[in-house]
């Protein structure tokens, strides 16, 4: 469980930056032909989150946390599919600066939440060394 962990941490810590890079990039009006890679890795971000819930869940992690990152999980394809449909008058900024966060909010759940998993997993594995 702690290498899945890790792995998967790994690809949240990968996906964040491009992720990121290509929202400013939309933003700015620019390479809006990406969109479908946008909306790709978000989906893997989401697949991501949801294994993550799952082995948190196995690992005895607060289930609050788990299911708050479960949840968010849905948030995400949510607003993403939705936004270009909300404010879309001058204000629609506001909802763009609400995607970015619940991005970042995403990368956060799913980057603590593994290392959580990882530190348990740590911690039971060096256990049944010193039975």
């Amino acid at each position: 469980m702690n290498i899945t962990a890790a792995v998967l941490q790994i690809a949240v810590r990968i996906i964040g930056p491009i992720m990121i890079i290509l929202g400013l990039l939309f933003w700015s009006g620019n390479a809006l032909q990406l969109i479908p890679l946008h909306m790709l890795i978000g989906i893997t971000l989401v697949l991501i989150m949801w294994a993550l819930a799952v082995l948190g869940a196995v690992a005895g992690l607060n289930l609050g946390f788990v299911a708050l990152t479960a949840v968010w999980g849905l948030v995400i394809p949510i607003l993403g599919l939705t936004q270009e449909r909300l404010l879309t008058n001058s204000l629609h900024w506001l909802i763009q600066l609400l995607h970015l966060a619940v991005g970042l909010v995403a990368l956060a759940l799913a980057d603590r939440l593994a290392a959580g998993i990882k530190a348990r997993s740590g911690s039971s594995s060096l256990s049944a060394r010193a039975a």
